[in-house]
């Protein structure tokens, strides 16, 4: 692993979310499908939003949420993420910023505005996602700064910003730079839509080896092998990527490392509010984890934790020391 003064930069969308509670009635008569995250237009954002109910407002995107989690752990992270010199924009930069997070990208000064999510949360904790990708998805490869790159030991990528030709060409680039300084590349599918779309170009991301480390839930890697069995897809997957955290929900983790399978339980006695974050929060402890040398179980259990710690409360952030959580458990020295 490269010696490096950042555990980890992510490269994703910057995000502003906007979560609400709602029924399933309200998902029917919006036209929203739950419990997966679906694209949307500038005028869709609006009325939409026009018609949720109370809503609560907070810096997101999935690898950036990752991000947070790592500096909650005590982690040092970088983020790259592109923004409007907007009210959204100032708000995303200084959240991040405020929890110690290095972000350098340069705020747009024309084009779309910041991107927001509108997160529906339903009783079940099921959260549906309409997210309007804004400036985020103006990335592109001169965001990408070498010599900042060159500073982290793993560099965090995310398939829900494969779409975008430009931000495609800064995902490839930084897997070059990370590659050269001998950096780990980790990606996370995202969403089954995203490997739906990309599914060919995914698989070959991981048969050509650029990918060191791969996230992915049951559904998603499902997808990517189309199949309907887990273990199948477990089985496609094994051997082609040194390590591979698969979570399942309530059914935990399975973490593929070198080849030895790695069977994590969830953490118990947790009270499921909103499932948002959740996978991004794993992410974070396991990243945590692999960057400060942790086994194979002990970062698999970080991250259940800090999965655990997200889906307690609304919001993909987290609300509690995930570092003092961590060393509750013995997790994290003191």
């Amino acid at each position: 692993m490269a010696d490096a003064s950042l555990d980890v930069i992510g490269i994703g969308n910057a995000i502003v979310d906007v979560l609400s509670k709602a029924d399933d009635g309200f998902l029917a008569a919006q036209g929203v499908a739950k419990g997966t995250m679906t694209l949307i237009d500038a005028a869709r954002a609006e009325s939409l939003y026009a018609a949720m109910g109370p809503a609560v407002e907070m810096s997101g995107g999935s690898v950036a949420n990752t991000i947070a989690g790592i500096a909650s752990l005590g982690g040092k992270a970088g983020f790259i993420g592109r923004v409007r010199e907007d009210e959204l924009g100032k708000v995303f930069a200084h959240d991040i910023r405020a929890l110690g997070v290095r972000y350098e990208t340069t705020m747009a000064t024309d084009g779309p505005p910041t991107a927001r999510c509108l997160i529906l949360v339903t009783p079940d904790a099921q959260r549906s996602m309409s997210t309007f990708l804004g400036a985020s998805q103006n990335l592109t490869p001169d965001d990408v700064d070498p010599t900042f790159l060159r500073t982290a030991k793993a560099v965090y990528l995310e398939g829900y910003l494969w779409d975008p030709p430009e931000a495609k060409h800064a995902f490839r680039k930084a897997m070059d730079i990370a590659k050269g300084a001998k950096s780990k590349i980790a990606f996370s599918l995202s969403d089954p839509f995203c490997v739906a779309r990309y599914r060919t170009e995914f698989r070959t991301l991981i048969d050509e080896a650029r990918i060191d480390i791969l996230f992915a839930n049951e559904h998603e890697i499902t997808s990517l092998y189309e199949t309907e069995d887990f273990d199948t897809a477990l089985q496609a997957v094994r051997g082609k990527v040194p390590v591979c955290a698969l979570t399942r929900s309530e059914k935990g983790s399975v973490v593929l490392w070198d080849g030895a399978v790695h069977v994590i339980d969830a953490e118990r006695g947790v009270r499921v509010v909103d499932t948002t974050g959740a996978g991004d929060l794993f992410a974070a402890g396991f990243l945590y984890g692999y960057a400060r040398g942790f086994d194979p179980h002990r970062c698999g259990r970080l991250g259940s934790l800090c999965a655990a710690e997200a889906i307690s409360h609304m919001g993909p952030r987290p609300e509690a020391s995930l570092k003092e959580l961590a060393m509750k458990k013995g997790l994290i020295a003191s």
